[in-house]
């Protein structure tokens, strides 16, 4: 008696190939869903933190971290003593990354959140980036903001681009953001290239005033830091 071979037919053997195509389509998809979500999260950063000036200076007529008469206006706040005698001057002092509690630019997140302008802790940690006073983006890298002085601007300050140095009167900087997703909040909020308009990249960690990163040269897999000035 010969016995007979089971098998799959060609039809069931297409039908397979379809389920395994949409299954495959549908995580490609969530995935860039998934992203594009990610870079609206990194953008809102950068949309909300002048808002966060804007409403301050709208109650006490004075800038968050540089406001001289900070404890009378807001219960609870620390007055900046560093840098030394600028308090009042209209300027957030210091860098965007400091890690000296007594810097405007690090209180400057204490005064926003005590006037209930923004929300996070209010106690000054280590400043370190694992501090949780440091405010984190969607990629948990740390943000920051200052005023955009060459003395403090973080990328392509005139000293290292005189021809197309950032301009505006403040700098945002985010770091700990992939490649990959640098170049989509470039086109969204800028001219999408990193290495001109009022948003550039550079590479994370890199010394302050250092040259940006064009997009033809951003990794998609390296983490940079983007800084964007207004």
């Amino acid at each position: 008696m010969k016995s007979q071979q089971s098998g799959f037919t060609l039809v069931e053997i297409a039908i397979v190939l379809v389920i395994i195509g949409l299954l495959l389509g549908g995580i490609l998809k969530g995935q860039e869903l998934i992203n594009s979500a990610r870079v609206k999260n990194l953008a809102n950063d950068f949309r909300t933190i002048p808002t966060y000036i804007y409403a301050f200076q709208d109650k006490f007529k004075a800038l968050p971290g540089d406001d001289a008469q900070v404890v009378t206006h807001v219960t609870g706040a620390t007055l900046a003593t560093t840098p030394a005698g600028t308090q009042g001057n209209g300027v957030i002092n210091g860098l965007w990354s400091t890690t000296t509690g007594s810097d405007e630019t690090a209180l400057f997140w204490q005064h926003v959140r005590l006037a209930n302008v923004a929300s996070g802790p209010t106690t000054v940690g280590d400043l370190s980036d694992a501090d949780p006073y440091v405010p984190k983006n969607a990629n948990g890298g740390r943000i920051g903001i200052s005023s955009a002085q060459d003395s403090q601007i973080q990328i392509d300050n005139s000293t290292t681009n005189a021809t197309n140095p950032m301009r505006g009167t403040y700098q945002i900087c985010s770091k700990g953001i992939l490649g990959k997703f640098v170049k989509q909040l470039d086109i969204q909020m800028d001219d999408g290239n990193t290495g001109s308009g009022s948003m550039r990249a550079q590479a994370d960690n890199a010394a302050l005033g250092s040259a940006s990163t064009a997009t033809a040269s951003i990794d998609d897999a390296t983490s940079y830091t983007v800084c964007m000035t207004f």
